[in-house]
Parts: structure tokens; C-alpha cells; sequence
């Protein structure tokens, strides 16, 4: 039996006649979001087979199950990073699990850099496309010829606009760009935001780009957030650290609430 398998199974046994329609992915710093949640059961990823284990500050490293305003929900409160293990695959358990339970959608959030002035920290931005500066995925290895997946408009173009109405009923400013995901842990050089802007990217961080190539090999819509939490490498005097992006990503946390509720409502 497979991993995948084994988390169903353990999921079914601890909630039956339960299918969610959207799966949010939860990150740095964004923990006050599961307030909101009428929760019904809560694993611990340590519970279930082949999901990550949590090892960075602000992610909790537990599997929600839900409802906000009446839309179910399975919530990944926290995740893991391809820094961590050198793993790029390291969400794959996770994110089949999450489509084998009967997700329609993702939500998926992150911290990030801001490359482009206007996109002060304490803002959100509304990811629109990616760059892979890794040079790695989390297909490799990967069998037949679905690894080769289409990456147009994975960001799902409908969800994305359904997210803009979201900000603008609640009168908030949201950001729109291109997100480059560096391999970490170390942040990136002002000779990299430099390179990386002449390349388009508004936006730089750890993560995320893996579960969206993982969430599109399993044919799974989705739309991402990124929290802007510092300006990048070279654009400020400010010292860039893991406590700035925890604190940045505390202060934006109502505006993503905010944003995230009104989303689930309209779904």
C-alpha cells in the first residue's frame, strides 16, 4: 500500500462522509487564519505517512479538517522546504493526499521579498506566474508521460480573479506578480534580486513553486498569496532575518484573512 493510500485511509477513519473543497496550504506566520475554522479534526503530519515534518519556526505541521462559511476546508498548517532535506519532492505525499480526498481546489500562501518598491512589507501580492531558479523539481523520477505538465496558466486564471474581487470588496490594495523560488536557506544576494528583476520577477522566496508543479501533475486549479515581509536583498538598510518575516507575516496576517474569507465565500 502506498503512502498516499495509508493517509486516506487514516483520514477516512478519523472523519467519514467529509470531502473538502479547497485545500489551503498555511505559511510563515499565518497560523491565526485556522481561528476561523470550524474545525472537526486535526492530524499531526507526524500521523501520517510520507507528509513533511514541520522544522521551521511559524509552521505548525498539522492537517485541519472544516468549514468556513460553509465551504470545507482541509488546512496544511505549515509545510516543508526543499532547504530543508534537499528534497524537492518532500510535499509530494502531501499534496496526492490532499487530491485523493476530493480537493477541487488549492489555496497556497507564502512569505516573500518584494523586488518592486510599490510592494512595501505588510503587503499582499497575488502570484500571477513563477520562475524556477532551483534548477530542481519535484518530478524527478516521476513516471510516464504526465511529468511532462504544462505549465500555462498555472495559476489558475479564474481563481486569481475570484482572489482580486475577494481584496477589492474588503478594500485591499493587492499586489500582482511574478515569484522566483530560490533554494534557500540563506537569503539571496543583491547581485541575485538584481539578476532575478532583470528577469521579471516582483516577488523571491523558499517555496511554493514545488507544490504548484506537484498540484498541476495531479491536475488540481489553484491561485497563491505571498505576504511581502521585507524588501529584498539590496533595496533596503534593513536587515533581512527568519524573526522579520515571522513578525511582517503576523502584521499582514488580518489583511489575508480578510482576503481568504471573502474567497472561500465566493466558492
Amino acid at each position: 500500500m502506498s503512502q498516499v493510500q495509508k493517509c486516506v485511509d487514516i483520514i477516512n477513519q478519523h472523519i467519514k462522509d467529509f470531502k473538502p473543497q479547497i485545500g489551503l496550504i498555511l505559511g510563515s506566520g499565518l497560523g491565526q487564519f485556522c481561528d476561523n475554522i470550524n474545525i472537526r479534526v486535526t492530524l499531526d503530519f507526524n500521523d501520517l505517512p510520507g507528509f513533511p515534518i514541520a522544522g521551521v519556526g511559524g509552521h505548525a505541521g498539522k492537517l485541519l479538517f472544516g468549514d468556513i462559511e460553509g465551504t470545507n476546508v482541509v488546512v496544511m498548517q505549515g509545510r516543508a522546504h526543499y532547504y530543508e532535506q534537499g528534497k524537492p519532492d518532500v510535499m509530494s505525499v502531501a499534496i496526492q493526499t490532499i487530491s485523493s480526498i476530493g480537493c477541487q481546489s488549492l489555496v497556497l500562501t507564502n512569505a516573500a521579498g518584494s523586488t518592486i518598491k510599490k510592494a512595501s512589507p505588510g503587503s499582499v501580492m497575488l502570484i500571477t506566474d513563477h520562475i524556477n531558479m532551483t534548477g530542481v523539481s519535484p518530478l524527478f523520477g516521476a513516471d510516464g508521460n504526465e511529468r511532462f505538465v504544462d505549465m500555462v496558466n498555472a495559476y489558475d486564471s479564474e481563481l486569481s480573479d475570484d482572489m482580486r474581487a475577494s481584496a477589492r470588496k474588503n478594500n485591499i490594495d493587492l499586489h500582482e506578480g511574478v515569484y522566483a523560488w530560490f533554494s534557500g536557506p540563506q537569503f539571496e544576494t543583491p547581485a541575485e534580486i538584481r539578476a532575478v528583476k532583470t528577469l521579471g520577477a516582483d516577488a523571491v522566496g523558499m517555496s511554493t513553486v514545488p507544490e504548484v508543479i506537484l498540484a498541476r501533475h495531479q491536475g488540481v486549479k489553484l491561485c497563491a498569496l505571498s505576504v511581502i515581509t521585507n524588501y529584498a536583498a539590496g533595496m533596503s538598510d534593513n536587515e533581512i532575518s527568519h524573526d522579520q518575516t515571522i513578525a511582517f507575516a503576523s502584521k499582514a496576517a488580518d489583511t489575508v484573512e480578510k482576503i481568504l474569507i471573502s474567497y472561500l465565500k465566493s466558492q
